[in-house]
């Protein structure tokens, strides 16, 4: 890299001294023109020669300059801004898809903005005009409830959406996310081969939720054929969950039970329940839907399947990224699909129905 003259270095410092740095102070000391500033900090960056790129590099560096992702957006360049709607920011499956989301789209060059809406349709609402303002240029959803109307306006304005986990009903957007019936059966084979014949499945109220929706269906279908006795609880706070699984478990002394978790949340709820009533895990089963970092370490070990999180971030973008290079490309606009990622499970000592206390962890990749 080369060295500015003493020259330069006196404008650097009166610039510093002055207002914010602007693109055509940048060009003057790296000695280019304001085309080619522009282009280093857009998509055509590989037009420039190397020596070039390292000219302006240093010159926005000394000058501390970063562009103005906002303007560029507005003067049609595109602002390298990606939106993100989150349900929950506190939910562990949420705070490990975002990781996945950033690191997909910072590798793509785009930077990600997060809005967490606490499960609130109406703070939704308030995020969505908020990143219009952004001018982002795709949206990943996770969404709160449904806002249907808001999204059908974006993707009139040709914005390209991702939906994560949830589906929005009577919206064209393409989803990603797990194959819940997958999970599901993974889920209840599992049990099956380690011999429990009665299952509790516990869930969070799934109205608002596609998944659990997918997820809560699955089971009623599968137990049926299966010949499980089932039962149902989707209320975390019900005031009535304890005795809802203490009763489930004197139930079923004669025939091992289990219990199925349909998040995170649900698996962390029953954990509990289960050390306060002094129930043990393995001779009553306990497998959840997500692997969450404290499930290894509650003895014996937490049985759960995997979503991947990773995949699943990295995919959403990719979606959005296709869809913005069909927008400014020749290729057609396809009709929206589904992408479903398997699960993996991960299984642990709390369905293993003697109880064995051991930490050991197999993975069943299926």
């Amino acid at each position: 890299m080369g060295t500015f003259p003493f020259t330069h270095l006196h404008q650097v410092v009166v610039l510093m001294l002055s207002s914010r740095a602007t693109l055509i102070e940048v060009a003057r000391l790296a000695g280019t023109s304001k085309t080619s500033v522009s282009r280093f900090f857009g998509p055509e960056r590989d037009r420039l020669s190397a020596a070039l790129q390292a000219r302006i590099d240093q010159a926005a560096k000394s000058l501390g300059y970063s562009p103005n992702q906002m303007a560029r957006g507005l003067k049609g360049s595109g602002s390298r801004l990606l939106g993100m709607l989150v349900a929950d920011i506190r939910n562990p499956f949420s705070v490990a898809i975002v990781h996945g989301v950033e690191q997909a789209a910072r590798a793509q060059g785009y930077s990600l903005i997060v809005c967490n809406t606490d499960n609130d349709p109406e703070l939704e609402t308030r995020h969505l005009a908020s990143l219009s303002s952004y001018r982002v240029e795709g949206l990943i959803v996770n969404a709160a409830g449904q806002p249907e109307r808001a999204l059908k306006a974006w993707a009139h304005n040709g914005i390209p959406l991702a939906l994560i986990d949830r589906d929005v009903a009577n919206l064209d957007a393409e989803t990603i996310g797990l194959d819940n019936a997958l999970a599901i059966d993974l889920a209840l084979e599992h049990l099956m081969q380690r011999g429990y014949r009665a299952v509790l499945y516990v869930s969070e109220p799934p109205q608002l939720a596609s998944a659990r929706q997918e997820r809560l269906q699955r089971f009623r279908q599968r137990v049926t054929s299966l010949g499980i006795q089932g039962e149902t609880l989707t209320s975390l706070d019900d005031p009535q969950a304890a005795s809802r699984l203490r009763g489930f478990v004197q139930r079923h002394r004669q025939a091992p039970c289990a219990v199925l978790c349909a998040n995170g949340n649900a698996t962390l709820a029953m954990v509990r329940h289960f050390q306060h009533q002094a129930i043990s895990l393995g001779p009553v089963g306990l497998i959840g839907i997500d692997e969450l970092e404290w499930c290894a370490l509650v003895p014996p070990g937490i049985t759960t399947l995997a979503q991947p999180t990773n995949a699943i971030g990295q995919a959403a973008v990719t979606s959005l990224l296709n869809q913005i290079t069909r927008l400014t490309g020749p290729q057609a606009i396809e009709q929206p699909v589904q992408y479903r990622h398997a699960p993996t499970l991960i299984a642990r000592g709390s369905t293993h129905r003697q109880g064995l206390q051991t930490n050991t962890t197999t993975q069943d990749n299926t």
